[in-house]
């Protein structure tokens, strides 16, 4: 019977004990790189974001400066607010030799893109007319956004200021 026992092959209990031990310390080291990369994601996101938004606000620049679309006076050219950009202006078309000029609907964006940061469709907003550190949206017309995020970001910088 003892010559039985002698020959089943197992684990110890300090044997598992050691390798739990070291898989709890590869975890922990793992941790930490876990989390930053998951922030690294939500900044590549915000970058993303931030440049569909900023790409759509020149989009509306542009045709306003090339006098496709009608504007306010006061508001440079500009877009009154984000969902203008959703909902399309009417763009003055050029009509052809015999044709006459017409308008169809510009749409800049599908939708308002999400804030990684804040988890919000909720940008802080700068108008053309306001001082260039303002916190608060003077509502003539959307010249950039910005993360409303008081968060740092990996290189130090604060989400807000990009």
């Amino acid at each position: 019977m003892s010559r039985f026992l002698a020959r089943i092959k197992g684990f110890t209990l300090i044997e598992m004990l050691v390798t739990l031990t070291i898989l709890a310390i590869l975890a922990t080291a793992i941790m930490p790189l876990a989390k930053i990369a998951v922030k690294r994601e939500r900044e590549i996101e915000l970058r993303r974001n931030l440049r569909s938004i900023r790409e759509a606000i020149d989009a509306y620049k542009k045709l306003a400066d090339e006098n496709k679309i009608e504007i306010e006076e006061d508001t440079e050219g500009y877009p009154p607010d984000l969902e203008t950009l959703v909902e399309g202006v009417e763009v003055q078309e050029e009509g052809e030799e015999g044709e006459e000029p017409g308008t169809k609907i510009v749409k800049f964006l599908r939708r308002i893109p999400k804030d990684p940061m804040t988890n919000s469709y909720d940008w802080g907003l700068r108008s053309y007319q306001d001082d260039h550190d303002s916190d608060v949206w003077g509502g003539e017309n959307v010249y950039d956004v910005y993360t409303k995020s008081m968060a740092t970001a990996l290189d130090g910088t604060q989400y807000k200021d990009w």
